[in-house]
């Protein structure tokens, strides 16, 4: 009851403009991030594929970081809860000269014909049946709307129908990027940190490795994520990587073990090998039998990770 009596506030809030936004230059890769965050334990409870797609580069808005976290978790968890076990969620971000285009999709329910036209007013509800017993009041559809277009934005649904799935874009005014933002040190030097290095990222975790992948490939790195260890292997028999971030707690063989069976192979035996872990620093004794030449501990300091992949880019 609290929470919803909380929603009614806020929506009551922003539909009357009493709310405040906190207008900055926001990076909309951090708030794809943020909002995947925050939608991941609802997607894994049920089992869904989460895919994203975002474009390459910058993607800056001018806004309130969190209140745009709070449009894209709303539409993120819309389409867990009315996704069927299993299902698939994307998320796909495009940048054009006078904007950026966030689209989330899933493959479930859909929207019926006729309740699209009114999909964003304040109540307004499909008739509930069965799969639809975690809906709440009709509340976030239309605090969504307001709040993109408190930014100056858009938002749309689409749907072919029922058990056809459903669409919602969001279009907000693109601004340029802070000097220096989101750029590893080497970059803001003139010239991009990763030089097209190569390299793998493993994680079973498939957020945190894709998030990994697309802040490599900001700073010039060419990043190839497995989500499994022996995927991992198999990519590094047919690729040679120049770096390798292994996650520690992999399914059916650990990290430890596949940086050894990396260091092994003829492509990946002079790699980087770097773990990503949260489970801490190892003791003298494990550092001493290891595979890895460091450890960093999640979430990885950019700072240091890119540090780290400096020194193989000095000496390959």
């Amino acid at each position: 009851m609290t929470g919803l009596v909380d929603d009614l506030l806020d929506v009551s809030r922003v539909t009357r403009g009493l709310a405040v936004l906190e207008c900055a230059p926001v990076d909309l890769k951090r708030v794809v991030a943020d909002a995947v965050e925050q939608v991941r334990p609802l997607a894994e409870a049920r089992s869904h594929e989460l895919v994203l797609q975002l474009a390459p580069g910058p993607a800056f808005a001018a806004g309130d970081h969190k209140r745009l976290v709070q449009v894209l978790a709303n539409l993120l968890n819309n389409a867990a809860k009315y996704t069927p076990e299993g299902g698939r969620l994307g998320l796909s971000m495009a940048v054009d000269a006078d904007g950026v285009t966030m689209a989330v999709t899933d493959n479930g329910i859909g929207i019926a014909p006729d309740l699209l036209p009114t999909v964003f007013e304040l109540f307004a509800q499909a008739e509930r049946t069965p799969d639809r017993a975690q809906g709440g009041l009709g509340l976030g559809l239309a605090l969504v709307k307001s709040l993109v277009e408190l930014h100056g934005g858009s938002v749309t649904a689409a749907s072919a129908g029922r058990d056809c799935g459903s669409r919602f874009t969001v279009r907000l005014p693109r601004s340029e990027a802070p000097i220096g933002a989101g750029l590893a040190p080497a970059a803001m030097a003139g010239k991009p940190a990763g030089a097209g290095l190569q390299v793998l990222v493993v994680d079973d975790n498939i957020d945190a490795a894709n998030t990994m992948a697309m802040l490599l490939d900001a700073a010039g790195y060419r990043a190839t994520v497995a989500h499994d260890p022996h995927e991992a292997l198999r990519r590094a028999r047919a690729d040679g990587f120049d770096a390798c971030l292994l996650d520690i707690g992999l399914p059916g063989m650990d990290g430890h073990e596949l940086a050894r069976r990396l260091r092994a192979l003829p492509g990946t035996a002079g790699a980087s090998l770097l773990a990503v872990t949260g489970y801490g620093q190892p003791d003298a004794a494990q550092a001493g039998a290891s595979a890895f030449d460091a450890y960093l501990l999640k979430p990885a300091d950019p700072e240091q990770l890119f540090a780290l992949l400096g020194q193989r880019a000095r000496n390959p």
